[in-house]
């Protein structure tokens, strides 16, 4: 991969026909260069403005997909709304700057490091002597030690989701001031910044039915520049307003109000003025660009129409004499795109990829060739291009499972698994004993490793664009999948439905029937077989791709389409499934009823301990089942579990950075997983509002949002439109 500078890295040579576990990895003699780990692919597009620039007062009304279940980031039922609320109203010891790397929060903290390393490791925290809690009360360490009893995973009767590095804790203690918080750890943890970010009170987390249910509709006590003045449940809204006990920077804005709006009717809620910044799918992005550049016209642009449609390839269509309904929906849009001239599209990378999963644990795919082979036959390049380019963003492929460019930890290894290859792949499969000439479904059979042909309906009632039962066939009679890049907008990749797989944590999770796709037991393959497929002991090698089909998943679709195209140039076969979108994660990914699927992972600026359960290698539970924690690929090897802990227990920053990339150059080589392309985030916001967008890796400064003064401009953005 190249990008802003940084040349092609090949960690390791991608040796053909060697197990992950047999591959020499060489010294890494430079991993902790800036050099490597380069800088973001998309800066923040947030319309950057001085404090002097911003208006004091106003309320923010900011969009969010529901008002969450709790208050408290650390209950499974969590969400992204959970943790905008936390950024804003509690304390957090380190926050993420735009490179996605951890910084000291200065209101804070006066310092924060390693004081001792021998018998133990001791992290001494010195606190802003002006850190109170809003009921007067001084931050301290009777709050750091309720936050690690709760979440060290000794007390079940706390219902946490992690305790991840809480579990190294051996003490806490007031250090030398009540200023001072001093941490002892049991073994050394070198992602000690993650911890205590955020801090609750000891008020909720010094029992467990506090902790249990005392956060999770309210937070009496906070210590941010705004506080929790109401969650509205029935409006379906949360208000946030001034702290008047903060000590920092005076917030600018009065109010910030966090209003749940579904993503299809975030363009009507612009509109409408009951939002002014909220994330959008690319459609929507069309429209607020389109009525930006439509001033003084009466008509909507080429391509913007109410149902979305481009109908300038219909002329006639256009004259029809439209009627009674017709003409009001257009009035109604017309509306609405006058409306939308207010507004602007801040575009930027998200900090997190989507990639393609392999199903390891059973069918072909349980051969490491033949995941080999998937991912030489991929062009990675042109899938980036199928989502990122028609937003005007870098179309670059993610070169780590484990860090996204300008991250501490990122380097590209790809290298230890090889770019595309045609000829590579295909040695690959015929290494692996699949060869030319697989057999051909006769007319009337039931698909091979399919349900069947049953009706047209997917999983959730939707009809299937591709055939019965939300399914279609690539590479079955010679015959390319139906386009779908021609039916739907490519780019819709900012859509929150794609599953983050991290809210799933598929503990023991029970093993299904073979996720592999196969022809009955005993058909022959004809020796002058002309389909070109592949088919080994009389079965084809035809995999089945498993997408969600709500809101938000067309992109899916057409990045699927293409992934399908390239596996049929060196014989393999896809069915693609389609199935709701409750159903995907729970059903299918978690529970390994799929061969190939997309879905998304966010990095982490602590891949050490956050990616671990991600690729840690399955092991047998005692009823039977089997523990992937969050590895839904179910493929890992000794050597990558070792390599995270090392890395882990490291506190040597360059050396635990030079252990990560070596377990990701391993994950490259095990082909369980392909990364692709860093998803997109398009943020639509009123002109009017600046330091706030896209914010990319940053973590918002809440007290600096506001509305521009009368004739101010903020400072140059990446924003075109």
């Amino acid at each position: 991969m190249s990008h802003d500078g940084v040349r092609l890295r090949a960690v390791m040579r991608s040796v053909v026909f060697l197990t992950a576990g047999a591959l020499a990895v060489p010294t890494l003699a430079s991993c902790g260069s800036d050099d490597e780990s380069g800088k973001p692919l998309a800066a923040q597009d947030i319309a950057p403005a001085g404090r002097d620039l911003v208006a004091d007062g106003g309320t923010l009304r900011w969009a969010v997909d529901d008002v969450p279940e709790t208050l408290n980031t650390f209950q499974s039922d969590a969400d992204d709304a959970t943790t905008r609320v936390a950024q804003a109203v509690l304390p957090a010891m380190f926050r993420l700057d735009a490179q996605g790397r951890p910084q000291r929060d200065a209101d804070y903290l006066e310092s924060a490091k390693v004081v001792d390393t021998e018998p133990k490791q001791v992290v001494l925290y010195k606190l802003d002597q002006q850190a109170v809690w809003s009921d007067g009360r001084e931050i301290g360490a009777a709050d750091f030690a309720a936050q690690w009893r709760a979440l060290s995973g000794k007390d079940s009767a706390y219902w946490t989701a992690r305790n991840a590095g809480y579990d190294r804790i051996e003490k806490i203690e007031r250090g030398a001031n009540n200023l001072e918080v001093k941490v002892t750890f049991s073994r050394p943890y070198a992602d000690w910044k993650a911890l205590f970010s955020p801090l609750y009170p000891k008020d909720v987390m010094g029992t467990p039915d506090a902790f249990n249910d005392g956060a999770r509709r309210k937070l009496k006590v906070t210590a941010g520049a705004f506080s929790v003045q109401k969650v509205d449940r029935k409006d379906k809204e949360i208000v946030l307003g001034r702290n008047p006990h903060w000590w920092g920077r005076p917030a600018k804005l009065s109010r910030i109000v966090l209003a749940a709006v579904p993503l299809d009717k975030r363009a009507a809620a612009l509109a409408d003025g009951s939002v002014d910044l909220a994330e959008i799918d690319p459609a929507d992005a069309s429209r607020i660009a389109l009525a930006g550049r439509a001033k003084g016209t009466s008509t909507p642009l080429q391509g913007a129409t109410p149902t979305g449609k481009d109908e300038s390839k219909n002329e006639s269509r256009q004259k029809k004499k439209l009627s009674k309904k017709e003409r009001k929906a257009l009035a109604k849009f017309l509306r609405q795109q006058d409306a939308l001239r207010a507004f602007t599209v801040r575009r930027s990378l998200q900090p997190a990829y989507t990639q393609l999963a392999l199903n390891g644990s059973e069918g072909p795919l349980a051969d490491e060739r033949v995941r080999r082979a998937v991912a030489r036959a991929l062009d990675r390049t042109e899938l980036a291009k199928v989502v990122l380019k028609p937003l005007g963003l870098p179309a670059v492929p993610v070169g780590s499972h484990l860090a996204l460019s300008g991250q501490a930890a990122y380097a590209d290894n790809s290298g230890a698994l090889g770019g595309q290859d045609t000829t590579e792949a295909q040695a690959l499969l015929a290494d692996a004993g699949w060869v030319p000439g697989g057999p051909v479904k006769d007319k009337g059979e039931k698909a091979a490793g399919s349900e069947g042909k049953k009706s047209k309906k997917t999983d959730d009632g939707a009809e299937s664009e591709g055939g019965s039962d939300g399914q279609y066939i690539v590479g079955e009679d010679n015959k390319d999948p139906q386009d779908h890049t021609k039916k739907h907008g490519h780019g819709d990749e900012s859509s929150k439905h794609l599953a983050d797989g991290k809210q799933y944590d598929g503990r023991k999770v029970k093993q299904g029937g073979a996720p592999g796709a196969y022809a009955p037991k005993g058909t022959a393959a004809p020796a002058d077989a002309k389909t070109g497929l592949l088919a080994k002991d009389g079965k084809p090698l035809a995999l089945r791709f498993v997408l969600p089909s709500g809101t938000g998943s067309e992109s899916l679709a057409a990045v699927a389409d293409s992934i399908s195209r390239m596996l049929e140039k060196v014989g393999i076969r896809t069915e693609i499934t389609k199935v709701s979108d409750d159903s995907y994660f729970k059903d299918h990914i978690a529970s390994g009823q799929y061969d190939l699927a997309l879905y998304s992972w966010p990095a982490s600026a602590f891949p050490a301990t956050d990616a671990r359960p991600i690729f840690a290698k399955p092991v047998p539970a005692a009823d039977g089942s089997l523990n992937v924690e969050q590895n839904y690929t179910r493929v890992g090897t000794d050597q990558v579990d070792q390599l995270f802990d090392q890395a882990a227990s490291t506190l040597d920053e360059d050396e635990s950075a030079a252990l990560v990339r070596k377990a990701d150059a391993r994950i490259w080589a095990a082909a369980g997983s392909i990364p692709l392309y860093q998803r997109p985030q398009l943020t639509a916001a009123r002109r009017t509002l600046a330091n706030a967008g896209s914010f990319g890796f940053q973590t918002p400064l809440y007290e600096d949002m506001g509305f521009l003064k009368k004739g101010a401009t903020p400072s140059a953005s990446p924003t075109k439109d």
